[in-house]
């Protein structure tokens, strides 16, 4: 999707205690592929929820689903309690479901000023109180000295930024966020997804935002649905996800895991680094262990000790952090190449010998046969 809209005017909202959005059993396939299977989620008023996960896994089909762009074929999608997708029902078109939409592509009006284009969905209120609220929503988004300028005068950020602004104008319940970050540069983005979370979170709209960025999804949302072949793998806040996942993708969604694999011993893996936990796993059975870099805590030493000894093979400055190539010496004569990430500037000599600490509340171990009991 890469067009933006203003959805507006619904059935009038039920009771307060209702979420935002509630969607149930919901089940979508184009012709012989199933988009999404049996997903449910909820976004209550003030909270942004992600749907996360690579291209391709059905968080864009649900996003279209709920703004009226695709028929609902099965399970059930509710507004403010108020039901808009039943199948066989009579389909609420987008116009009348009170949604704000913001997608990759600002599309705003060419021949419209700024101004005129934040104001274009409020024609029931009076000029007044129109231009009000639109230069309201501009300041708020750092925009207000470009109220009379035209889209093709400002950057790409800045045309973002007015697109926001429009859809927010009619005060929608929920907002819908495709990707909206996805074509700015980096520090831009940064800059622009920091601002839109605080004028959500002013104006205490509802949002569900549809990314494939993990970094992004932890930083905007309150919960996470991450996704994968049409299914929620896992949903919670982002630490739960971070630092409970219930599956290895989940783990390795979330950046660059070190992986070893072992034998579980008396409710414990050995691995170059240290004894690992896996009390769920039965005795004897092969377990795969996921060690995220920053678990790692290495300790350069001053002399290189007589026996095997673990050593840096290469370090690399990343800016904010340092990442250490090392080679971990296990017990056997056993070497494992580790990737370490150290906080700062930590920059060891090649063949540094060093020794590594295992902080465990990064480190998860599940079964190396999936069919098998996953331990913490």
């Amino acid at each position: 999707m890469t067009s933006h809209a203003q959805l507006s005017s619904v059935p009038e909202a039920a009771p307060e205690q209702a979420p935002v959005l509630a969607m149930h059993n919901i089940r979508h396939a184009y012709g012989h592929h199933l988009a999404v299977e049996d997903v449910g989620l909820e976004v209550r008023q003030g909270e942004v929820v992600c749907l996360l996960g690579p291209s391709g896994c059905g968080k864009t089909t649900l996003l279209r689903i709920v703004a009226g762009l695709e028929v609902l074929q099965q399970g059930r999608v509710d507004l403010n309690g108020v039901p808009i997708g039943r199948p066989g029902k009579a389909h609420v078109p987008p116009e009348k479901r009170n949604v704000g939409l913001a997608f990759q592509d600002s599309a705003l009006f060419p021949h419209l000023s700024v101004l005129q284009n934040v104001t274009f969905g409020l024609e029931a209120l009076p000029v007044r109180e129109r231009r009000r609220r639109a230069l309201e929503l501009l300041e708020q988004l750092g925009m207000g000295r470009y109220a009379e300028t035209y889209p093709h005068m400002l950057s790409g950020g800045q045309q973002q930024r007015v697109a926001l602004a429009r859809a927010l104008a009619p005060a929608p319940r929920l907002m819908l966020l495709d990707e909206p970050f996805s074509s700015l540069d980096a520090r831009l983005r940064d800059r622009i997804r920091d601002d839109t979370l605080h004028v959500l979170k002013k104006v205490g709209a509802g949002a569900l935002l549809v990314t494939h960025d993990p970094e992004e999804a932890m930083f905007m949302a309150d919960r996470i649905a991450l996704m994968r072949d049409g299914h929620i793998v896992q949903m919670g806040t982002p630490r739960e996800l971070y630092c409970a996942p219930v599956d290895p993708f989940v783990v390795t969604f979330f950046g660059e895991v070190n992986e070893l694999e072992g034998v579980v011993r008396r409710g414990r893996v050995d691995t170059p680094v240290g004894e690992v936990l896996a009390p769920a796993l039965a005795e004897g059975s092969r377990a795969r262990v996921m060690i995220r870099p920053e678990a790692l805590r290495v300790v350069a030493l001053d002399e290189t000790p007589a026996d095997h000894h673990s050593h840096v093979i290469m370090a690399k400055l990343l800016g904010r952090t340092s990442l250490l190539h090392i080679c971990a010496h296990g017990a056997g004569g056993r070497e494992d190449h580790l990737h370490a990430r150290v906080p700062g500037v930590f920059l060891p000599e090649e063949g540094q010998p060093i020794t590594v600490r295992l902080d465990p509340s990064q480190v998860f171990v599940f079964p190396a046969d999936p069919g098998a009991t996953a331990g913490p």
